[in-house]
């Protein structure tokens, strides 16, 4: 069994449409995939109508990935099968969202100062319907040939947290994010932890301290890994009482990562299911609930 548990449409920074994303999921023989879109859940519906369409069993996990921020370095918190009406945590999402153009409209402005003649049309063209978010403005900058990639933009000397043209935005505390989820009946995890090349990463007894505080995994097999990192993270899990879980962290064409690229076991997955009571897995064609 295949399970990719992060992956990201055109409702937040992804180039796959929803239906697309859970199209390609099937064709890559995937058993499971999770939607976890950047701060928002608009995408659901659509993913869920187009599994009716599949000539393969593909189960959907909804979920989102929730911008955060921990004495000043950001991280992101996977938050799989919560009640998404929830209104708390509904609150708080519509807060991130809101605060995105204000913050593209910032960053845009620092680069011109830098010289890159880049235009919020631009930028916007780019986003199209999904919420503007940095990848976006990479994407930007490939066009204007300032740098080769998408991921060359998260650098210091451009995007990078705390880089020349980086602004901020509102971010929740982690800590109120695993709550927030939890009373949404939701499961946490946290995504890529250690991706030190996309900049300052939290220590490991933040990590612990999330633990205690009801963090349920962390996301060990990931491209910004390398094999030492993954192990490392798979160790620290087991020390922590901690899921340890894989994906791929797919956005269709704005990344080089594919569907499936790293996957979760199906005994974590499974773990994860037990622990949710804010929403279920939703099987398409020929797909089994909680397979």
């Amino acid at each position: 069994m295949r399970i990719d548990l992060h992956t990201h449409s055109t409702a937040s920074d992804g180039t796959d449409t929803p239906a697309q994303l859970v199209r390609n999921a099937a064709a890559a023989g995937l058993d499971v995939v999770a939607l976890t879109d950047h701060d928002t859940t608009r995408g659901y519906a659509e993913a869920v109508a187009a599994l009716a369409g599949l000539d393969r069993g593909l189960t959907l996990v909804t979920g989102a990935e929730l911008s955060c921020r921990l004495d000043g370095v950001g991280l992101h918190m996977l938050a799989y099968l919560f009640d998404p009406d929830e209104p708390e945590l509904a609150r708080e999402r519509e807060l991130v969202r809101d605060d995105r153009v204000p913050r593209a409209k910032a960053m845009i402005g620092k680069l011109r100062e830098l010289g890159v003649p880049v235009t919020w049309e631009q930028v916007a063209r780019i986003a199209g319907d999904g919420s503007v978010g940095r990848p976006h403005i990479a994407e930007a900058l490939v066009e204007l040939g300032v740098v080769p990639t998408v991921s060359d933009a998260f650098t210091p000397d451009w995007l990078g947290d705390g880089g020349r043209a980086y602004a901020e935005k509102h971010e929740l505390d982690p800590f109120d994010a695993i709550r927030l989820v939890k009373a949404a009946g939701g499961v946490t995890v946290f995504a890529h932890p250690a991706a030190v090349k996309r900049g300052q990463v939290v220590p490991e007894s933040a990590i612990a301290a999330l633990a205690a505080a009801g963090l349920d995994g962390i996301e060990a097999d990931h491209m910004d890994h390398d094999p030492a990192t993954r192990t490392r993270l798979h160790g620290l899990a087991e020390d922590l009482g901690l899921l340890a879980t894989g994906s791929s962290d797919y956005h269709g064409s704005r990344k080089t990562c594919v569907l499936g690229e790293f996957t979760t076991d199906p005994e974590i997955y499974g773990e994860i299911t037990r622990r949710a009571t804010g929403a279920f897995p939703v099987p398409g064609a020929g797909g089994r609930a909680g397979a």
